[in-house]
């Protein structure tokens, strides 16, 4: 299989096991695709599902996983600590092998297309696939969440790329596009505090925070838009979240570019934050595949950091990183089902 395509859809919905079996098998029933990776979060009340295999296999895999999740979810009934605009929140189309990032972005243009005419969802495109700077960013798509969407859906700047400007309460919104390999990474923390979280997700997110005058106004510049304050990392998004289940509070990241910002720079951040706000961090977990480099690069950082040769070995490399970025905190960490270019 030489062209490879990666989709990862969201789902909201994390604790029903039998609806996400069956999104899992809509995906495996499709000849020429390869389920990767099924990880589902309580807390979050969300599921990443990833799978790989050529262009038109994987569109059919994702709208078959689409029409099957919904069907299956009622946003009605959803509550979770992930941002979310619909019962299928994004799938995002990205290039792996001998596929540019056109091609991904004519795929999500055909793939929303037939999920806005056939399943009656609105449809938003981002990141490469945007049609305007306004919807580039999937954090911008998602402010109000799917309790605000019918509001956002009457406003004219937020006409869907596909399907009409209708309220679906049982399914909401989908957002689909292409984009770069994006890892999705956590660091945890000591403290059953999500507010410590998100002061450190504000201080490291690229997009920072809104400035702010003596009287805690907002700070406005001539168009009377908000000043932001960057935060010190580049291609990353953060929130904090409480993870009930374990006592403890998470920042969670999105890493854009990996090469730009790599996980074990991210890991280091954080924790310098948290030291400064009295906490601690104690792990870290990488929520569905990451490429094998990401972690031989944390490797790499970590012998030199430590003061031992650095392995030529990529499997003792990624040793290295597994054990200095904690990854193996809530479960073991296994290379094998964790690495993209293992799996496929």
């Amino acid at each position: 299989m030489s062209e490879i395509i990666e989709c990862v859809p969201n789902f909201s919905e994390g604790k029903n096991s039998k609806i996400i079996d069956e999104i899992a098998r809509s995906i495996s029933s499709i000849s020429q695709v390869k389920l990767l990776n099924v990880e589902a979060d309580k807390d979050y009340n969300r599921t990443v599902v990833t799978f790989a295999g050529k262009s038109g296999a994987v569109k059919e895999a994702a709208y078959k996983a689409t029409e099957t999740a919904l069907n299956l979810i009622d946003m009605t009934k959803h509550v979770g600590g992930h941002p979310r605009l619909g019962a299928v929140d994004v799938v995002p189309f990205i290039p792996v092998s001998d596929v540019s990032m056109n091609e991904c972005v004519t795929i999500s243009n055909e793939y929303g297309k037939m999920v806005a005419e056939n399943l009656k969802v609105p449809v938003f495109l981002y990141g490469e696939s945007a049609t305007t700077p306004q919807r580039k960013n999937l954090s911008d798509i998602r402010k109000g969440e799917y309790e605000g969407l019918k509001s956002k859906l009457s406003k004219p700047e937020w006409k869907p790329d596909f399907g009409d400007a209708i309220f679906n309460p049982k399914s909401g919104a989908l957002v689909t596009g292409a984009r770069f390999f994006l890892i999705a990474y956590n660091v945890n923390l000591d403290v059953n505090d999500s507010l410590i979280a998100h002061e450190i997700a504000l201080r490291i997110r690229e997009s920072g925070r809104p400035k702010k005058n003596e009287k805690g106004e907002f700070i406005l510049d001539e168009k009377g838009k908000k000043i932001n304050i960057p935060g010190t990392l580049k291609n990353i998004k953060a929130i904090g979240v409480l993870l009930e289940r374990y006592q403890l509070s998470q920042v969670s990241m999105n890493v854009i570019n990996y090469r730009v910002t790599p996980p074990h720079i991210a890991f280091e951040e954080v924790k310098k934050q948290a030291e400064l706000l009295g906490a601690k961090v104690t792990g870290s977990e990488i929520v569905g595949l990451t490429p094998r480099d990401a972690l031989t690069m944390a490797g790499t950082f970590y012998a030199e950091k430590q003061g031992i040769p650095v392995p030529k070995n990529d499997n003792e490399l990624i040793k290295i990183a597994v054990d200095s970025l904690g990854l193996n905190q809530f479960e073991e960490f296994i290379p094998q089902k964790k690495i993209i270019e293992y799996m496929i």
